[in-house]
């Protein structure tokens, strides 16, 4: 396939949802995309549930590999994923953009945070497959 597509993740703060998917899309998915995330603001830290979540579920600690940054700070992407944050979000140049309408969890339950965390792991699979079999772009 040569190189790898680009996939952003982007949310307003880039704290939750996104940081997820691009947990989640380097865990599932590295070997046929590339995972990013970023937001229109940035928060001092991912937000401390999902940290918690992701380590207790994937074994993943999402603060030594990521943190929370600007849509400037992306490379060119491919493929731009908004998180369903229901606010203008900015554009950024890519061949194929889709909105994934997930609820912000932040200051919910754990359950909360685990439906939004499986619903995102089955979104990211899907996006494997629809890259693998050439289906996006």
């Amino acid at each position: 396939m040569g190189q790898k597509p680009k996939v952003a993740f982007i949310c307003v703060h880039n704290s939750c949802r996104s940081q997820i998917a691009e947990a989640l899309g380097k865990y599932l998915a590295s070997d046929v995309f590339e995972s990013y995330s970023a937001g229109t603001e940035t928060v001092p830290q991912i937000n401390q549930d999902a940290v918690r979540l992701i380590k207790q579920l994937y074994g993943i600690d999402m603060e030594q590999t990521q943190y929370s940054k600007l849509l400037n700070e992306l490379p060119p992407v491919d493929i731009v994923i908004t998180m369903g944050c229901n606010v203008a979000c900015p554009y950024l140049p890519c061949k194929h953009r889709e909105d994934w309408g997930l609820d912000d969890p932040t200051g919910k339950s754990d359950k909360a945070f685990w439906e939004i965390i499986q619903s995102i792991k089955e979104k990211i699979d899907n996006l494997r497959n629809r890259i693998e079999h050439n289906a996006l772009l």
